[in-house]
């Protein structure tokens, strides 16, 4: 497929710049198309829970992605996996939530899976989706999440330095696991600092998701 374009969907502009370099690194020609509600965070944070009004909100945007020629679309928002996954199966394109293809990475290999969040209201549904799919499987693996608010505090602030620094920091905390995940889109910048201290694979999503969606589009083809 010459030029596929993909589109981008993204809750929270910290997200845009890590998928953004993955793409320009690992699939250069597909054609990127960013979308942004920055309100969509602001809200789940504010509900507390995917509440039904989300639905229709990512049923939209999609919808909008479509109309203008995506062949794939790439969620980039955490907290919103149940939302996303009811926009997969009404659409016939390929449809990623932002953390499957790097929880399918890590049970490739691990048992023991620490992961490094910093957006608190979106770990419930992440772990139960990994708790799913390792069910699917019939396997055994686990997850374990330390959260970091002042992480996302400082990613707000713009601050990424101070953002990766404390990540990099809380990393011991689950230096007993096999791998480590970096939760969501936007704590991918700090991979190089995790990395730094700690012996075990760091994964991040948008390098396993966009991996992932590329190798969908070329069986489709």
């Amino acid at each position: 497929m010459p030029n596929p374009r993909i589109a981008l969907i993204h809750a929270v502009h910290g997200a845009i710049a890590p998928v953004n370099d993955v793409f320009a690194r690992e699939w250069r020609e597909a054609d990127r198309m960013n979308l942004l509600d920055d309100s969509l965070s602001v809200d789940r944070e504010r509900a507390g829970a995917l509440t039904p009004p989300f639905f229709p909100r990512f049923q939209e945007l999609a919808d909008y992605a479509v109309r203008q020629g995506a062949h794939g679309i790439l969620f980039t928002c955490s907290a919103f996996g149940a939302a996303i996954g009811a926009v997969a199966e009404r659409l016939a394109i390929p449809v990623l939530k932002p953390n499957e293809a790097m929880f399918e990475a890590a049970l490739a290999g691990s048992q023991r899976i620490g992961m490094l969040a910093t957006f608190e209201p979106s770990v419930a549904s992440m772990e139960a989706e990994f708790r799913d799919l390792v069910s699917a499987r019939g396997g055994s693996a686990t997850i374990e999440t330390v959260n970091v608010p002042e992480a996302r505090i400082a990613l707000n602030a713009l601050d990424i330095a101070r953002h990766d620094a404390l990540l990099a920091a809380a990393a011991p905390r689950l230096a007993h696991c096999d791998c480590l995940l970096l939760a969501h889109f936007s704590t991918a910048t700090a991979l190089d600092a995790v990395r730094a201290v700690t012996r075990q694979p760091v994964l991040t999503a948008p390098g396993a998701a966009v991996n992932a969606l590329k190798q969908r589009l070329a069986v489709a083809s």
